[in-house]
């Protein structure tokens, strides 16, 4: 990633704009500043402004406001409400879309959201938390072979963020597999902690995947006219793909679940086990407590009490009769 991006996406030394890109209509862009970009105006040729700002510096609604968006519009693009949606207003596209969070101890169903808006000249994409998908997109206008107009650089920015969905897919999936290989007795509660984990992963993807879906549906029905028939063909394979990684959840899910109820199985079966080892152990000794606190009363009339060979007679009497009932378990199919 070129020093510029890394630069302005860290520091935002230009006011609210992390970066400003240029496109030149045949796949590259040059770099605008903040400056730059306030005054810039469409001319004859093909170029469209992309500028990517952080929302949360002030100043930013005001600023789209004055550029001619209605003022509920620019609420919702710098508002914290990110739950996907879509919807045309008049020759504008204005969509809050959601992407996998892979920055530092973030976990996969912690999602960071993008707010667009684009008149086909003009571009404009919000965020609050670092995202990794513009800086890609931006990187690949500089060298070059990048979208050409407002259609493909938007339609480009939700495939990326669907393919890091795969991403979270396949690690999961790997996950998954290995607790499958792996044998049930080895850790049963790391084992437990894991699917919690995986389980907990794909109800948060597919919260906020599957309303991701009914955006993308709006916006290859409802986009404007400059929304070119090539790109409404791109975002149909995007939904089909998102529909496809939305299935490939529930598998997960419910493979989570049957390791969880092989697991829970298996716990509840040696709880049993042990449970009844113990039971018959206290039933061996049942009738040599009573025996041996019957014969160890202290009191006058306990036969052959004064006799030095009457303690082993009663350990040979305890010990037939632990044997006896040994046998008789074993018969029984009790050990």
């Amino acid at each position: 990633m070129d020093e510029h991006l890394r630069t302005t996406d860290e520091l935002t030394a230009e006011g609210p704009l992390l970066f400003g890109r240029v496109l030149d209509g045949e796949g590259g862009a040059r770099t605008i500043g903040w400056e730059a970009a306030q005054r810039w105006r469409r001319g004859l040729g093909h170029e469209v402004l992309w500028l990517h700002f952080d929302r949360t510096v002030p100043g930013v609604q005001a600023w789209l406001e004055a550029r001619g968006i209605p003022e509920p519009t620019a609420e919702l693009l710098t508002s914290d409400e990110t739950r996907p949606r879509a919807f045309r207003e008049g020759d504008a596209l204005v969509a809050t879309l959601r992407g996998v969070n892979f920055n530092p101890g973030a976990e996969p169903e912690d999602m960071v959201s993008i707010q667009v808006w684009s008149d086909g000249a003009r571009v404009f994409t919000l965020r609050r938390h670092s995202m990794q998908t513009t800086r890609e997109v931006a990187g690949d206008l500089d060298k070059g072979h990048g979208p050409r107009d407002a259609g493909g650089l938007i339609t480009l920015l939700i495939e990326r963020m669907i393919v890091r969905m795969n991403h979270s897919i396949v690690d999961m999936n790997e996950a998954i597999d290995k607790l499958e290989l792996a044998p049930v007795d080895a850790d049963p509660a790391g084992m437990l902690a894991e699917i919690t984990v995986i389980r907990h992963n794909c109800l948060g993807l597919q919260r906020h995947m599957a309303p991701q879906h009914d955006a993308l549906e709006a916006i290859r029905r409802e986009a404007p006219k400059w929304f070119e028939d090539h790109d409404r063909r791109e975002i149909a394979e995007a939904i089909d793909r998102l529909r496809r990684y939305l299935d490939d959840i529930d598998i997960s899910k419910e493979s989570a679940v049957v390791l969880l109820d092989e697991l829970r199985a298996f716990t509840a079966a040696r709880s049993q086990r042990t449970n009844f080892l113990l039971t018959v152990v206290a039933s061996i000794f049942l009738p040599l407590t009573f025996l041996t606190g019957l014969i160890g009363m202290n009191v006058v009339g306990i036969p052959y009490a004064n006799h030095p060979w009457s303690f082993w007679v009663i350990v040979g009497v305890c010990l037939a009769i632990a044997l006896a009932q040994v046998l008789l378990f074993r018969r029984w199919k009790w050990l």
